[in-house]
């Protein structure tokens, strides 16, 4: 059985990381979407717990399970017999840093290949950052994350959470 996983922190889910979790999950038996708490953001909107439960919430296939790590991602995929890192790319300035991981991880890993998706065009902009300053701006998100998560995204933007 083949293992993956999509690791983010999710700090909002997006439209986008869906997409390349649901394509994962049409390319590996199973996959497990890690939400990773990321240390060098520090304003994170939602808890770790809170954005295990909106990923529940918005993936509709059997084969994904929702879990957390705070630690090595290697570590994490070792422990589960995984076979592949599944990361979404979304334009040139993405690949350097996420280039960087891969080669590290590789290193400490060298049984974990890092498999890059590329997001589909109407993504390539969104990142979890853009939607927390439209929603705290105001701005209609609803075209950026899962219609089962908007209003739980714009309450808390606007402090009703």
């Amino acid at each position: 059985m083949s293992i993956a996983i999509c690791p983010g922190s999710f700090d909002p889910v997006t439209l986008g990381h869906l997409d390349i979790i649901n394509r994962a999950a049409h390319l590996f038996d199973r996959v497990i979407v890690l939400v990773m708490s990321n240390r060098s953001k520090k304003d994170s909107l939602f808890t770790v717990e809170e954005r295990m439960e909106l990923l529940e919430r918005s993936i509709k296939f059997d084969n994904v399970k929702i879990d957390t790590y705070d630690g090595l991602l290697v570590n994490y995929a070792k422990e589960k017999g995984a076979v592949a890192i599944v990361k979404g790319l979304r334009a040139m300035s993405d690949f350097e840093y996420e280039f960087q991981q891969a080669l590290t991880n590789k290193e400490l890993n060298p049984d974990v290949e890092t498999v890059f998706l590329t997001t589909e065009g109407k993504n390539m902009y969104l990142s979890s950052s853009m939607v927390k300053e439209v929603c705290t701006l105001g701005g209609d998100i609803s075209a950026f994350v899962p219609a089962e998560i908007a209003k739980d995204i714009n309450k808390r933007c606007k402090g009703d959470a």
